[in-house]
């Protein structure tokens, strides 16, 4: 490997299959101008006491200088036509070159002048994969029941509802009131706990004596009741409702006057336009039947993503299978874990080196059928990614119709993160193989409910 701006001088000796030797032989000419140029660059803005800017003599520079300027130069030099031999001679490098143990003499730019430099590289095994209707690979697709559509429905229902005031008390109604604490004789305790607007929902008191003395109140009924009872000595709740601090409330075990000052009643939202122009916009949907469809058609979608999700993870399965073990420079690599993981520890890597060999044979995987099939990898595909991150995100809460602009604003603050930027990458290309590969291999078509489909992860 010889540029014609330079001596320098690389060789690569492969010392087997996966293993090689890379040295870089450098002289000084290779170097000399570069050394110039900085210590001329340093002379322009270096502030020496006796000299004005720009005019030390380079004698004194390069005197002072010179050495840390070399070392500075020698090593930027190296890297640079390292990458550069690598890339130009297109070796798949796993990790990043390592000096080779025991061959790289101690350096003293002092007195010397010609370099010589030896990297080991650790090179990824070759992989040959054909993939055709022979493959076959499982697929599921989990169905979407009347029972998951009702309770979407239900939670549709139950959001828009609202709080009604009525005169008399069911349960699961809510009141408001005053709250007062009684003395033994049951009479309002002078300088004792009283709460305004204490608001209650008997239905959850864990004591069902005390539940039933609010049974058919009305506006203005004073009952009595005990706070401590009712909810069986759980400070949380009694303290909360007293107004006091949670280590007080053991010693609170007075009854308590309630004057009933309103009753509010939880009624469901009708199933009706006002309701589906609510979810999915002005007029999208206009009967039941479509609201329902219109969410099955959704859930379907979502689960689709989940479908081809898992689909990747069985080919991963079969793939790995279908390669069996590769060979790999356990040596090279295990170096390069130890420097990359240094403050873990021995241990650590130890026992996830054969985990990490998994995850890098999964990754030449599919380096090569990113390659066979051409998948290629736009930033619009990176946003539909995120985008649809969200979508299923805010779908978890409820929300399905989630504005484009909303969308629109989490991907793009999404895109801004590196190590999002990183796992979106990741994202995209199994979306695409997905896609593609669905149409290559034969599947093994399975239907599926949503739980058994969850338990295929535990």
């Amino acid at each position: 490997y010889n540029n014609n701006n330079f001596k320098m001088n690389i060789s690569l000796e492969n010392l087997d299959k996966v293993s090689a030797l890379l040295t870089v032989k450098m002289e000084k000419a290779d170097y000399a101008a570069k050394v110039d140029k900085a210590l001329k660059d340093y002379r322009k803005k270096a502030n020496i006491p006796g000299f004005r800017p720009g005019q030390a003599p380079m004698s004194l520079l390069k005197k002072r200088f010179g050495k840390e300027v070399t070392a500075e130069e020698v090593n930027k030099l190296l890297g640079e036509k390292l990458y550069e031999y690598i890339r130009e001679n297109k070796l798949n490098v796993l990790g990043e070159p390592l000096p080779t143990e025991g061959r790289n003499q101690d350096i003293d730019f002092d007195t010397m002048e010609d370099f010589e430099f030896v990297f080991d590289l650790a090179l990824a095994p070759e992989i040959n994969i054909e993939l055709n209707g022979d493959d076959t690979v499982d697929y599921y697709h989990i169905e979407v029941d009347d029972k998951m559509i009702d309770s979407q429905v239900k939670m549709y229902t139950q959001r828009a509802g609202s709080y009604d005031k009525v005169d008399n008390y069911e349960a699961k109604d809510m009141v408001k009131g005053l709250l007062a604490e009684l003395d033994e004789n049951g009479n309002t305790k002078e300088g004792g706990i009283q709460v305004e607007n204490a608001v209650l929902l008997p239905e959850y008191m864990k004591n069902d004596d005390q539940k039933a003395i609010f049974n058919g109140c009305k506006v203005n009924d004073v009952l009595v009741f005990n706070p401590n009872k009712a909810y069986d000595g759980h400070d949380t709740e009694i303290a909360a409702l007293l107004k006091i601090k949670k280590e007080d409330v053991a010693a609170m075990t007075s009854d308590f006057s309630y004057q009933v000052q309103e009753i509010t009643r939880f009624k469901e939202a009708e199933l009706n336009q006002e309701l589906f122009d609510q979810v999915f916009g002005k007029d999208s949907v206009k009967s039941e039947e479509e609201f329902r469809n219109k969410i099955k058609s959704i859930m379907e979608e979502q689960f689709a993503a989940d479908s081809d999700y898992k689909f990747i993870l069985d080919l991963r399965t079969y793939l790995m299978n279908k390669i069996g073990k590769l060979e790999y420079p356990d040596a090279i690599l295990k170096r390069f874990m130890a420097v990359q993981n240094k403050a873990k520890g021995e241990e650590f890597n130890e026992e996830n080196y054969e985990k990490s060999l998994e995850e890098l044979t999964w990754h030449l995987i599919k380096e090569q059928l990113v390659k066979n099939y051409e998948i290629k990898i736009e930033t619009e595909d990176l946003k539909n990614t995120a985008k649809n991150i969200t979508k299923i995100q805010f779908a978890q809460y409820g929300m399905i119709n989630v504005p484009e602009d909303v969308l629109e604003n989490y991907a793009n603050e999404m895109l801004k993160k590196q190590d999002q930027v990183e796992s979106l990458v990741t994202r995209s290309v199994e979306n695409k193989l997905a896609e593609v590969l669905k149409n290559v291999v034969k599947l093994n078509e399975k239907q599926i409910s949503v739980e058994d489909f969850n338990k295929l992860f535990v």
